[in-house]
């Protein structure tokens, strides 16, 4: 039997009401029309474009007016329209990454969006509690989603 700590992965799925390439568009490439930026970014309300770069090995951060570029993540899992897997370390840059699975489905009209916020074993301090940060952070940030698309 393994000591091994196991965080249980943070899971969201919601429904929006677009189809599903649409979804996956504005959930990567649109995101600085949406993204609450104020609370979860880096930089805040200075933040003025978030880059998205769409292949496996790009990258995701934020630059505000004056040039500061703060990272969030790297892509890797690139399949639009379906899915996006991202090793995400916003404000750790120099910490192990979680990684964000995140699956697009069609349902009709509609769009299922499904997210697995996962590797919290690998955060070196603290990942319970910051696991149950994110579990409250991603209602809050993709209640922003689905009002963009709303």
């Amino acid at each position: 039997m393994s000591d091994a700590l196991v965080i249980e992965a943070v899971r969201k799925t919601i429904t929006v009401d677009c189809v599903v390439e649409e979804a996956f568009r504005v959930f990567t490439t649109d995101a600085i029309n949406w993204w609450p930026l104020d609370s979860h970014s880096i930089h805040g309300s200075e933040v003025k474009e978030i880059v998205f770069e769409e292949r496996e090995g790009g990258e995701i951060y934020e630059v505000t007016a004056d040039g500061k570029q703060g990272h969030w993540a790297s892509v890797l899992v690139w399949e639009p329209p379906t899915r996006v897997v991202l090793a995400w370390n916003i404000l750790e840059r120099e910490a192990s990454p979680t990684e964000v699975d995140v699956r697009f489905t069609a349902e009709g009209k509609q769009t299922r969006v499904d997210l697995e916020h996962r590797g919290w074993e690998a955060v070196e301090e603290d990942g319970a509690a910051k696991r149950d940060n994110y579990h409250t952070g991603w209602d809050h940030v993709l209640g922003f989603y689905a009002d963009r698309l709303g």
